[in-house]
């Protein structure tokens, strides 16, 4: 059965008539998807995961709502749109001033690798796919308001026609082609002016060797040698804890404060998140005799230098299928 479910293609004249057990398996075709689409306008991988639920739930008591008009995927779009929209409007707080998302958490690729495939020859469909799950495009959506927040990922991101959109969020057509645009631009305030300096592209083998440099310099805790892989205007942020920090010097001497020189002995696993390279640091622990999770820095690298680091702390390790430990060296 296709992904564009639709109540003939069930063999029912309605979901009424279709018990619990099958609808689950209908709704968790789409579970993937539908979390990446409220990871988008949440920023929070947690809060898209109760979301998704929050989703199901509301589908199942609402099923005799749906009257095949749309697809049932497009059914269930509606239904998480509004979901998120619901929990921006109760508990959801601004960026801080300084422009960090505190509440940003990150995608693990494994699970990014579940999407449907899509259509593998439109290069701009795989662009946009890979584009609008970087952190800096979900940094720059959570400073949207929310309704515009919508539009933007509804209309840009998954391709909906105007009309489908304004009659999802109960609008006209011309106010969500006016929110579009009020989004786009808010868009462009807070991502970089080039597209090439906001996205990394495809990870070539001048950006695997930029990112071991990187690991090499952070383990052996060399400043300079991280600071000559800086650009001038490298960003780096550490979600939760509030702070923005610009410019290579800054930010060095910020590393340098808090004690990086000093740390215990490190070892690094490579990884990728939100389809960025990505390394996890594990810290000696003499008590324990091996190396436990420290942080995880996930990089955007642009031109040979690396413009943006976000650093997320021990506890995405599991979510992330980051190991729980390494053991020393010469007893693995």
């Amino acid at each position: 059965m296709s992904a564009d479910t639709r109540l003939e293609e069930l063999g029912v004249s309605g979901l009424g008539e279709v018990d619990e057990s099958a609808f689950s398996g209908l709704a968790e075709r789409h579970r993937r998807e539908l979390h990446v689409h409220c990871y988008r306008m949440l920023g929070s991988f947690e809060d898209a995961e109760d979301t998704v639920q929050e989703t199901f739930l509301r589908a199942w008591r609402r099923r005799e709502t749906f009257e095949g008009r749309s697809t049932f995927r497009a059914w269930l779009y509606r239904i998480a749109t509004n979901a998120c929209l619901d929990l921006l409007a109760k508990c959801r707080p601004e960026p801080a001033t300084g422009g960090e998302v505190l509440w940003l958490q990150p995608y693990p690729d494994r699970l990014l690798d579940e999407l449907p495939a899509g259509d593998a020859d439109e290069p701009e469909t795989v662009a946009v796919a890979r584009e609008t799950i970087e952190l800096a495009y979900l940094v720059a959506v959570q400073h949207l308001a929310p309704r515009p927040r919508a539009v933007l990922i509804l209309r840009d991101v998954l391709g909906w026609p105007a009309k489908d959109v304004a009659e999802l969020l109960g609008d006209s057509v011309n106010s969500v082609n006016s929110a579009l645009q009020r989004a786009r631009a808010g868009m462009r305030e807070h991502l970089p002016a080039e597209r090439q300096d906001w996205t990394g592209g495809d990870e070539d083998a001048g950006t695997r060797e930029l990112v071991r440099r990187y690991t090499d310099a952070s383990v052996a805790t060399d400043v300079d040698r991280l600071a000559a892989l800086l650009r001038d205007d490298v960003r780096f942020s550490m979600p939760p804890t509030p702070g923005l920090y610009v410019g290579r010097d800054t930010v060095v001497n910020g590393w340098v404060a808090g004690g990086f020189e000093d740390m215990e002995p490190m070892r690094a696993v490579l990884t990728s998140v939100n389809r960025q390279p990505a390394v996890a640091f594990y810290l000696w622990r003499k008590r324990e005799g091996a190396y436990l999770p420290l942080a995880i820095d996930v990089l955007r690298v642009t031109g040979g230098a690396i413009t943006e680091i976000v650093t997320f702390h021990d506890d995405r390790f599991p979510g992330l299928g980051l190991p729980e430990r390494l053991p020393a060296y010469g007893t693995e």
